[in-house]
């Protein structure tokens, strides 16, 4: 056999392999992983087409034009066809959504939401301009809301609970259910990062009163920008409906309808337009594939490192129900954490420049509720300090967002690493990533 394609098995040659490429090894592969934006891989004609009406027909908004298309109606019923809502309203973004909810649910001072330290900015947002007080919650090995720890929590002035599906897998999500039925609690559902997504074979957004989702370019579907509520009651869908308008709803000819008393209300102007529906739609009809493509890679990707010694991962009580957006591990401290990851990003797992694709959870920014100014020192977008000293809130000036205010939260926190996977991923994409982390783990888990 020609020399050229002998394998080098000198023991030299197998400690180079072994020797990490940040400190000057050979990396497992010399081209960045897909970017992170599920839906933006799957972009085609189907959306240009669907867009392409839209503009051709002149009518970009979506109550009535010069020849309205239905986009948003469109989406709005493919939706609930698709998992089971009775209810669903496109709007303009996630968090308008959230906002939507906390109103739609009548919110306001004297009363608290139960809110997750693992979440996003928006959703403590939502809370505090509906005049309510966030109370923390810690999180268990779902890194969803701990079930326990919620039931401690509970007191005289809770009045509902904001689950929220992190990185794309619900949490335990039954048991969280149970208990706002038990205590008489609203459940709003979180679904921003977890479209496709079930549990038990249920569907995302369908186990509490208000779902939401997110259309932004970093979740499972997009359109730039754009989201959704749903809801199973018909009472609480038509005050969702006149606040993400104008305080009202409207008429069959689109106009405004200031008729019912119930529904004379204060309105954000959050409508999704006809341009944002067309794309939703067309990426809601492909959102099984993106998110069966994420799943399979993802575990794939997991059950090949099942049982790498100092190596966890987080519990997902449901797999068949993970959209596989994102793999969630746990290192056994935050400095090996860190070396972890920069390790990895050496070896080529990493995705190009300006990526989040793998990162140490200290890097997850506003991710964390210890990571949001605005919350840990209680900022306000009016001079008088709203919501935070209205007299009917004092119950929660004790309240404490800084960092140690949860203890799981901040284990993860210090000691979590994340990697994104791609919607694009090819066998050899996934083949590298178990190589280099297997590669990684070796010299650094010990």
């Amino acid at each position: 056999m020609d020399a050229a394609h002998l394998t080098d098995t000198t023991p030299a040659a197998a400690q180079d392999a072994d020797r990490l490429a940040i400190d000057g090894g050979t990396p497992v592969r010399n081209r960045p992983l897909p970017w992170e934006f599920p839906g933006a891989h799957w972009i085609g004609e189907e959306e240009l087409d669907l867009v392409t009406r839209v503009v051709k027909a002149r009518s970009p908004f979506r109550f009535y034009g010069l020849d309205a298309q239905k986009m948003v109606d469109t989406l709005e019923q493919e939706w609930c066809a698709a998992f089971g809502h009775r209810h669903a309203l496109g709007v303009s973004s996630g968090t308008a959504a959230l906002a939507i909810a906390m109103w739609a649910l009548d919110l306001g001072p004297g009363d608290e939401v139960l809110v997750p330290g693992y979440m996003w900015v928006s959703c403590v947002s939502a809370v505090v301009r509906s005049g309510a007080i966030p109370r923390l919650v810690d999180i268990d090995d779902t890194f969803c809301i701990d079930p326990q720890d919620l039931k401690r929590k509970i007191g005289p002035h809770t009045r509902a609970v904001l689950c929220v599906h992190m990185s794309g897998a619900p949490g335990n999500i039954a048991e969280i259910a149970a208990i706002c039925r038990e205590h008489k609690l609203a459940l709003v559902e979180d679904c921003a990062q977890a479209a496709g997504g079930s549990s038990q074979g249920r569907a995302v957004g369908r186990h509490g009163d208000i779902g939401i989702f997110s259309f932004q370019l970093n979740k499972n579907m997009t359109s730039g920008d754009g989201g959704m509520v749903v809801c199973e009651d018909d009472a609480l869908f038509r005050r969702i409906v006149a606040l993400h308008d104008l305080g009202y709803p409207r008429t069959d000819a689109g106009r405004l309808d200031t008729t019912d008393a119930s529904t004379q209300l204060w309105g954000i102007g959050a409508r999704m337009s006809e341009l944002a529906g067309a794309m939703a739609l067309a990426q809601m009809r492909k959102l099984p594939a993106i998110v069966a493509a994420m799943r399979g890679a993802k575990w794939r990707i997991r059950e090949a490192l099942e049982g790498t010694p100092g190596l966890s991962f987080r519990h997902v009580p449901d797999p068949a129900g993970d959209t596989g957006a994102t793999l969630l591990m746990a290192l056994p401290d935050e400095a090996r954490a860190r070396r972890f990851v920069e390790a990895l990003r050496a070896e080529g797992i990493n995705g190009p420049q300006g990526s989040l694709t793998c990162i140490t959870m200290r890097e997850w920014g506003l991710h964390w509720y210890s990571n949001i100014p605005s919350l840990v020192h209680r900022r306000s977008n009016s001079r008088d300090g709203y919501p935070w000293t209205h007299p009917a809130n004092a119950f929660g000036q004790e309240y404490d967002y800084a960092l140690g205010a949860l203890p799981r939260c901040d284990d993860l926190h210090a000691r979590g690493a994340l990697m994104a996977i791609s919607s694009n991923l090819g066998d050899q994409d996934v083949d590298d990533i178990i190589r280099g982390i297997r590669k990684v783990a070796r010299a650094v888990l010990p």
